[in-house]
C-alpha cells in the first residue's frame, strides 16, 4: 500500500526554524509510518526561494537524516500557505519498484547555452543512465517533469528540444509519448532555464502501459506541436496507477476556456481529469493528492475553497508556478490508483 500525506511548517519563524519544526514532525510520522509497515520512499519539497533556501536545506537534519535515504526532487515553486516549504511525502510498504532521478544542471553548463540546448543536456544525462541500465525511453520512462524559468519565453526551447529527442528514439503520434507536467520553476541553479524529473519502471513492458485520451474532452496534445501523453495507466501485478499530466482549462478542439474565470477554469479541469481517469477505469475517488499550479498566488483562497468542498479528504498543495500557455490561470496534476 502506497501512501500520500503533505506536511508544512506551521511556524511563520525563519527558514532555519521551519526546517528544525518540519525536522520533528516528519520524524514522527515517518515512525508512525513505520508502526504500520511502512517507510519514506519519495519526498517532493517545494521551496519560495532555492536561491536561498537550497543550501540550508541539504544541510539541515531533516534533509540528511530524513529524506536523503529516499528519492527526491527540490524546484523552487513558492507554496502559497506561506510555508516557505512544503513537502509531499509517499512511503510505501512494497519494495521500490521504480527509479526516480532529478537531474539539475550546473552553473558551468548552463552558460551560454538557451532552454533548447539546455532541455538536450538533461535528456542526455537522463539517456545516458538509461543506455548504462539497459533500459528504453519508450518502454520504461513513465512519468516526466519539466520546470522551466521564465516559461513565457523559454517554453518554445523546451518543446522542441522534447520533440527532437522524442523523434530520435521513435516517440510519435503513431506510437506514443510520455506522461508529463511542463511548468513553471527554478532550480537550484542560478542561471538554469531549464530542469527534469524522471520516473522510470526497469521492469515493465510496453503492454502494461495504457494511454489516456477522453477525446470528448481534450484534444491529443500533437495538434498544438507538443509531445506528451494526458495521462498514463500502469498496470502492474496488484494494482493499477493512474498518472495523470498537468490538466488546464481545455476543450476537444484544443482551445482554452473559460478565460479570465479561475473558478470556471478550475472546474473544467477538474472535468477533464474525471473523463482522463473514467478512460482508464477509475474515478476521482481514486485520487491519492493534487499538485496545483497557479499562475497569479492571489487566487489560492478562491482555488483552495473550491477543493476544500469538492474533494475535502484528498491531499492538496497549492504552489506559485506560471502555466505554459498565458491563458491557463491554473493547472492540476495527481496520481491515483486502485
Amino acid at each position: 500500500m502506497d501512501k500520500y500525506t503533505i506536511l508544512a511548517p506551521k511556524s511563520r519563524g525563519v527558514f532555519a526554524e521551519r526546517l528544525a519544526e518540519l525536522y520533528l514532525r516528519v520524524g514522527d510520522y515517518i515512525d508512525q509510518e513505520q508502526l504500520e509497515g511502512r517507510r519514506l520512499q519519495y519526498c517532493k519539497i517545494f521551496l519560495s526561494d532555492a536561491q536561498n533556501q537550497y543550501q540550508q536545506l541539504v544541510e539541515s537534519e531533516l534533509f540528511q537524516e530524513l529524506i536523503s535515504p529516499a528519492f527526491s526532487s527540490v524546484v523552487e515553486q513558492a507554496p502559497l500557505d506561506n510555508s516557505k516549504i512544503t513537502l509531499l511525502l509517499k512511503t510505501t510498504d512494497e519494495a521500490d519498484r521504480y527509479q526516480f532521478q532529478s537531474i539539475r544542471l550546473t552553473e558551468e553548463e548552463t552558460r551560454g547555452n538557451n532552454s533548447y540546448l539546455q532541455t538536450m543536456m538533461l535528456f542526455e544525462k537522463y539517456l545516458r543512465w538509461m543506455d548504462e541500465q539497459g533500459l528504453r525511453l519508450d518502454t520504461h520512462c513513465v512519468r516526466t517533469w519539466i520546470y522551466v524559468a521564465d516559461i513565457d519565453v523559454n517554453y518554445q526551447g523546451v518543446v522542441k528540444a522534447r520533440n527532437d529527442v522524442f523523434r530520435r528514439y521513435g516517440l510519435t503520434i503513431d506510437t506514443h509519448f510520455i506522461a508529463s507536467t511542463g511548468i513553471g520553476g527554478f532550480s537550484q541553479t542560478r542561471s538554469a532555464s531549464v530542469a527534469m524529473d524522471f520516473l522510470t519502471y526497469p521492469d515493465i513492458q510496453e503492454s502494461d502501459k495504457t494511454y489516456l485520451k477522453a477525446l470528448d474532452h481534450l484534444n491529443p496534445t500533437h495538434e498544438y506541436g507538443v509531445a506528451f501523453e494526458r495521462g498514463t495507466r500502469l498496470t502492474l501485478d496488484d494494482k493499477q496507477i493512474f498518472y495523470i499530466s498537468g490538466t488546464a482549462s481545455i476543450d476537444k478542439h484544443g482551445h482554452v476556456i473559460y478565460m479570465g474565470d479561475i473558478r470556471r477554469q478550475t472546474a473544467r479541469l477538474l472535468e477533464n481529469i474525471g473523463a482522463l481517469l473514467k478512460d482508464g477505469g477509475a474515478t476521482m475517488n481514486d485520487i491519492q493528492y493534487f499538485i496545483i499550479y497557479l499562475r497569479d498566488g492571489s487566487d489560492s483562497e478562491v482555488v483552495n475553497e473550491f477543493m476544500q468542498r469538492a474533494f475535502p479528504h484528498i491531499p492538496r498543495v497549492l504552489v506559485h508556478a506560471k502555466v505554459c500557455r498565458p491563458e491557463w490561470l491554473v493547472e492540476m496534476e495527481c496520481i491515483a490508483d486502485k
